[in-house]
């Protein structure tokens, strides 16, 4: 069945999903300052299913799938999907809490999470360790598949202690997902060495013979928009996700590459800043910004004290006053 997969003009963008990374704060800040022809597909933080069917912590699992009214404004101005990813390893949960979502937000589709290599996660028998419980992982891609109308699609990797792409991404492409995502790395690399681009062309290969209705990406490594299209071309794809390689450079998904300019990266730490503390302020902790103010604080003079400075910040205020004395705050009030 066609989705909204195969109505995208390639290749196809994507950000993805990362834990603490892709809420509803970053996802707006990204699409705020991103080409809506280079930026296709957004999605959650990663959402367990078990704790959507907890009745006591549903309520705290399920701010991974908050999305603001202004978040919700851009993306419909700009065309972008959204797109709620899920983990866990039990079908009937997952058709559960994928019934929810459906009725109960407003999702362009469901991702199913078949690659996370974290090692308390993969003991469970979640993520990456359904590559080697093929049956299981198919019962859960059609369980899920039956409980919505929505686009479900899967994200995994090539193996767990070895490629293994031939054998698994067949499996895969049985259960005829609305698209697949292949991270270049097996399970046992975690994020080291460098992702195999070969075995993601590999299971493209394998898409075309059985199945070539089927977006497929590729992720792994991408530091820029032009390698993000070349890496299309050159493997054989329908498009890129994008992970680490928005820390490196938030305006990733634009054509221009250039250099950008201290005012305008302290501007995106100022909006930044403003959107988490109005989505999440007393929800979570303030310390998660740090790691995204380095991405504004580099390639200036100033720019290594300015980043130390805002290590040592305490708060919402201390951030303000701090950048404040370089950059007009009070545009994003």
């Amino acid at each position: 069945m066609s989705s909204f997969w195969n109505d995208i003009k390639k290749p196809i963008l994507a950000l993805a999903p990362m834990e603490d990374v892709t809420d509803t704060s970053f996802r707006e800040l990204v699409a705020r300052i991103s080409d809506p022809q280079c930026l296709h597909i957004l999605f959650t933080e990663f959402t367990a299913v078990d704790g959507m069917n907890h009745p006591v912590g549903k309520e705290r699992v399920s701010e991974r799938l908050i999305v603001s009214e202004s978040e919700r404004k851009i993306l419909a101005e700009k065309g972008i999907k959204l797109v709620a990813q899920i983990w866990g390893n039990k079908p009937e949960v997952f058709h559960k809490v994928a019934c929810e979502i459906t009725e109960e937000y407003d999702f362009d589709g469901i991702d199913l999470n078949m690659g996370c290599p974290v090692k308390n996660v993969v003991k469970q028998g979640s993520c990456s360790a359904l590559i080697d419980q093929p049956t299981l992982a198919q019962e859960i891609i059609l369980a899920t598949k039956e409980a919505t109308h929505l686009p479900v699609s899967v994200k995994t990797r090539t193996g767990i202690r070895q490629h293994d792409t031939d054998r698994w991404i067949s499996q895969v492409l049985e259960t005829k997902p609305a698209a697949i995502t292949l991270h270049g790395r097996i399970q046992k690399q975690q994020s080291d060495g460098l992702a195999d681009w070969n075995e993601i062309a590999k299971g493209a290969r394998l898409r075309d013979e059985l199945a070539p209705e089927i977006p497929f990406l590729g992720n792994g490594d991408v530091l820029s928009y032009q390698q993000a299209c070349d890496y299309t071309k050159e493997y054989g794809l329908d498009g890129v996700m994008i992970g680490r390689g928005i820390f490196h450079n938030p305006w990733f998904f634009n054509p221009e590459e250039r250099a950008y300019s201290k005012e305008e990266k302290l501007q995106q730490l100022i909006l930044h800043t403003r959107l988490f503390e109005r989505n999440w302020s007393g929800k979570r902790n303030f310390n998660i910004l740090k790691r995204f103010y380095k991405i504004y604080t580099s390639g200036f003079p100033g720019a290594s004290k300015m980043r130390a400075e805002l290590m040592n910040a305490n708060g919402y205020d201390e951030v303000y006053q701090l950048v404040g004395a370089h950059v007009d705050c009070s545009v994003y009030n």
